[in-house]
């Protein structure tokens, strides 16, 4: 599964683009009409495909985004704010019939509670996605994200992504958590899907676990998942990353320290520099190692998109590290 080397390859993001209320301070909630005393709340972009594009667009890649928003305030206030970055809008989806899907994040700085309401999220259609993938000229690339938060998709996508990869373009895939706990549906997409990007515990339970986050159960849930088509990209958070392809071979790379404020968007960041630096060509562990660092760079903001790296700066921080 060689990936050519194509610095103007463009991404269509699939999925979520949904505003984040990040709160961060005595976020345990007490009932009982307890006021609570909150030391940050920010609104930002959220989505996990809002998020992995706009850090696509943060490194410079041409990327444009496919999602249902309503027809809103929050819907808009999102369109301009990834228009803003350099994400091409004009696949995005306005419902005048449903409100645009908004999730407040309880930040404990490693740790996070999420309260999703989907609004018009789920509402996002096969057919649009086939028209979006038509309508960009210059695509090289597909990444869907949040599946779990379409069920109508989960049945749906396997055609659209077969299609894709028969015109000689990518797949990737993050499902995100499935808040059914079924974790059903991605083996029918995996022989269409090029890269696999969970974390520890969404690759554990698409393997078919139900219980665990360990490194060394990843890596088999990895390895069982790979056996089915795709290069599988697991995230270990603070102890960094691995890569299990498809032939078995394993790749790692190690964490690196950072100082968390906030967790928010890290993975979907990590995505975007994974997919960034392969689309390049890069081999895996380059492609692993600048993830990796995207990710740390990531949680020392609040929010998803605010400690973003852009190509520049994600160099500098390389050969900062590499000179430790």
């Amino acid at each position: 599964m060689g990936n050519p080397p194509s610095a103007e390859a463009r991404v269509l993001v699939v999925g979520d683009a949904n505003p984040d209320l990040v709160l961060r301070g005595d976020v345990v909630p007490r009932f009982g009409q307890v006021e609570q005393v909150l030391e940050t709340a920010d609104l930002v972009i959220g989505g996990s495909a809002a998020i992995t594009a706009h850090g696509l667009a943060r490194l410079g890649r041409p990327v444009s985004l496919v999602a249902a928003v309503g027809a809103d305030v929050l819907g808009a206030t999102q369109r301009d704010l990834l228009s803003t970055a350099g994400v091409d809008t004009g696949r995005l989806i306005e419902r005048a019939e449903a409100p645009t899907g908004v999730t407040v994040v309880l930040s404990r700085g490693g740790d996070r509670a999420i309260l999703t309401f989907p609004g018009a999220i789920p509402t996002l259609t096969a057919d649009e996605i086939s028209a979006a993938i038509a309508a960009v000229a210059d695509l090289r690339h597909v990444h869907v994200a949040s599946l779990y938060l379409h069920p109508a998709l989960i049945d749906a996508l396997a055609p659209v992504l077969a299609e894709v990869r028969a015109t000689g373009r990518t797949v990737s895939l993050d499902t995100n958590d499935d808040p059914s706990g079924k974790w059903g549906g991605v083996a029918e997409l995996l022989p269409s899907v090029d890269v696999l990007l969970p974390n520890a515990r969404e690759a554990i339970a698409l393997a078919g676990a139900r219980d665990g986050a360990d490194a060394g159960a990843a890596v088999d849930a990895a390895r069982k998942l790979a056996g089915r088509g795709p290069i599988v990209v697991v995230k270990l958070g603070a102890e960094g990353a691995v890569a299990v392809e498809p032939d078995g071979t394993i790749i790692t790379a190690p964490g690196i320290a950072a100082q968390v404020v906030d967790t928010t968007g890290a993975g979907d960041t990590f995505d975007a520099a994974f997919l960034d630096s392969w689309l390049d060509g890069a081999d895996l562990a380059s492609c692993l190692s600048r993830a990796v660092l995207a990710g740390a760079r990531a949680v020392g903001a609040a929010g998803g998109t605010a400690g973003q790296p852009t190509a520049s700066e994600l160099d500098a921080s390389i050969t900062t590290e590499r000179s430790k």
